[in-house]
């Protein structure tokens, strides 16, 4: 039997263990703990740590300095190397919770596959000869069979029967064969225990790898059902790790990276274009999220469907990550979103400001401070955080897979009805529309001769042209205007400003009507009329920023889509310039009829919107602008300056 583990020295540690482990830990109760309250007792929790990582937090006992909790926990580990730290809090409404002791459980030294009884001695590290009590638990530690790996619950949605949760989770699957997934759903209950819903099965060896399954699962136990999105692939391609371990400041490792994405491997695996490394280093003058005015911040880094997080630093506006981040990359024009959260402890996280970067706009190497933006990315909110980022890529598999669909991301909020949004886009509309009029009322102003010098211009070049167009002069136009655009063009900061002048952002406000006592056919269309609503205002969307991103490929917005627009253009002129055209149609037509046939289960697309889905439209241009830091000024005269 294993000797029990105070919170001092560590005991002779047994040779480490590979594999897969079950702990189950019985949280029974605690002895004679410290006194933190005026009236002689405390309001004990406890807390579990694994890895730097909170993995258990139990109920309050009020005012017990002999608590019993009597609550289980069972955890899933890869390794015995690190040990369980147990740390014991007195619950302040409204204050700082007060420190009771600590104490480690060296999960090396205990003997497997046999429930032991633990007394854990509570320390506190700066005053070690100090009595605060004792701790009593049942460990039981065996090795793990099964190939897949089990998680907490995903968080409690309150007051519904239609909860919707959007977390992600990593689950490691050790066996080719795949598994059974269970899932079980609970109604939680404060003071009570918890309520059975249901349960579901998922066989993952029915499911096709490297493809997101959309999935809707009935609970056998009880009515409804859960939705999932599940995706089986080889390798996660993302990891975490501390400032010292940085893959890209290892020589030789870094040389490895950059041969593998090097000219010489741009035809092999087209999925895998390139690896970001993020510096997550620190924040300053966060906001203020708890009544104590302070927060407990985390960051969440989210690179299309790959979500890594820090660990929380409580009760600090100024926390210190140092953590370092890697992501594959499959998609250069991704958008790295990078989001500032305060830990609650029963209820969701609070956003505290989020900052979006295109991997085409990093420089390598460089630390920099990014002022968070609002949930909307349209304003500063309070608090800087610095970043160092670096991307290596290949430029031959970036560009060929710009003309493939690019990634969905799956975990998205849902639309909502914005009268603010709809006018925002009717008036994007609006603006293409006009710039069609205008140049229309030009060409009609040609005809009408109220210029005589332009009409008689325009006239010889319209003969001269119909008598000697060919097909090429058309790419060989829009190459000539990339070039002009890119040499004569006025700077690209300018006309993000002038951009920027054309929004004028307002703050949503949201009429809060009580209409229970409406008729229930009245809401029911209502509801009608807020989908039609929703989809007027995607479709607005949509025509707006395909007319912006043609715009902002001529205008050179992201030279990388510019000039592979030159590279696909200089190609079509020289193909169109040697090749009779009706060559061209006949192999573009051959093409598509034999698509099918040579691939049944190939996905349709157009390479030409799957091109202009990665420029970006002049909101996004917008969200990707970074703010200028500026000390002088508070976050509210920032903003106004920003809007103005």
């Amino acid at each position: 039997m294993a000797a029990p583990c105070s919170s001092g020295v560590a005991p002779e540690r047994a040779a480490p263990s590979s594999g897969m482990y079950k702990l189950e830990i019985e949280l029974r109760r605690g002895h004679n703990l410290a006194v933190r309250d005026r009236g002689g007792s405390s309001d004990p929790y406890v807390k579990f740590k694994l890895a730097g990582k909170e993995v258990f937090r139990s109920k309050t006992i009020h005012k017990n300095l002999n608590p019993v909790w009597d609550e289980k926990v069972t955890l899933i580990m890869d390794s015995l190397s690190e040990p369980l730290y147990i740390k014991v809090f007195d619950y302040d409404f409204g204050l700082q919770d007060d420190f009771m002791g600590s104490a480690y459980l060296y999960l090396e030294s205990l003997e497997q596959q046999r429930r032991i009884p633990v007394t854990l001695v509570l320390k506190d590290p700066q005053y070690p000869d100090q009595d605060l009590g004792s701790l009593e638990l049942a460990v039981l530690l065996t090795p793990k069979d099964s190939p897949i790996e089990e998680q907490r619950d995903p968080g409690t949605v309150p007051k519904t029967l239609s909860p919707q949760w959007r977390e992600q989770f990593d689950l490691h699957l050790y066996e080719e064969t795949g598994g059974v997934l269970e899932l079980t759903v609970w109604d939680r209950d404060t003071g009570r225990r918890d309520d059975f819903i249901g349960r579901c099965q998922l066989d993952l060896s029915t499911l096709t790898k490297e493809q997101t399954h959309h999935l809707e699962l009935p609970l056998e136990e009880s009515r409804g059902y859960v939705v999932l999105l599940v995706t089986l692939t080889a390798s996660a391609h993302v990891s975490i790790a501390d400032l010292s371990i940085t893959p890209l400041d290892d020589l030789q490792e870094r040389r490895e990276i950059l041969r593998r994405y090097g000219l010489w491997k741009s035809f092999s695996n087209f999925r895998d274009v390139g690896i970001v490394q993020v510096k997550v280093m620190r924040a300053e003058g966060l906001m203020a999220a708890d009544v104590t005015g302070k927060s407990d911040p985390f960051c969440v880094l989210e690179l299309n469907n790959d979500r890594l997080q820090t660990h929380t630093v409580y009760k600090n506006l100024s926390p210190e990550w140092n953590k370092v981040f890697t992501f594959n990359v499959k998609d250069i024009h991704s958008v790295l979103e990078v989001t500032v959260f305060d830990e609650d402890r029963d209820r969701s996280a609070d956003f505290l400001g989020k900052v979006v970067i295109p991997l085409l706009r990093i420089r390598n190497g460089e630390q920099k401070g990014y002022v968070l933006k609002n949930k909307e990315l349209t304003g500063p909110t309070k608090g800087v955080i610095y970043l160092e980022i670096d991307v290596i890529y290949n430029t031959v598999k970036a560009a060929l897979r710009t003309v493939v669909p690019a990634e969905q991301k799956y975990i998205e909020e849902e639309p909502k009805v914005s009268k603010q949004l709809l006018q925002q886009n009717f008036n994007r509309v609006k603006r293409c529309v006009m710039v069609l009029i205008s140049y229309g009322t030009y060409i009609n102003s040609c005809f009408e001769w109220e210029s005589a010098q332009r009409s008689i211009v325009s006239f010889v070049l319209f003969v001269v042209v119909v008598w000697n167009f060919e097909l090429y002069m058309l790419p060989l136009a829009l190459l000539l205007l990339l070039l002009w655009n890119f040499f004569f063009s006025s700077s690209r900061e300018t006309a993000e400003m002038s951009m920027e002048a054309m929004f004028e952002w307002e703050d949503e406000e949201e009429d809060k009507e009580d209409k229970d006592s409406e008729p229930k056919g009245f809401m029911d269309k209502l509801y009608a009329i807020q989908d039609v609503f929703i989809s007027v205002q995607s479709a607005l969307d949509e025509v707006a920023s395909y007319g912006e991103r043609i715009k902002n490929t001529v205008n050179w917005t992201v030279p990388f889509l510019s000039w592979l627009a030159i590279t696909a253009l200089c190609l079509a002129t020289l193909l169109l310039y040697l090749i009779p055209l009706r060559y061209l149609v006949l192999a573009w037509g051959v093409n598509k009829f034999t698509k099918k046939l040579r691939d049944p289960y190939m996905i349709d697309n157009n390479e030409l919107l799957d091109f202009l889905s990665r420029v970006p439209s002049d909101v996004q241009v917008m969200q990707h602008r970074e703010l200028k830091v500026d000390p002088g000024q508070s976050p509210n005269k920032r903003r106004r300056t920003n809007l103005s």
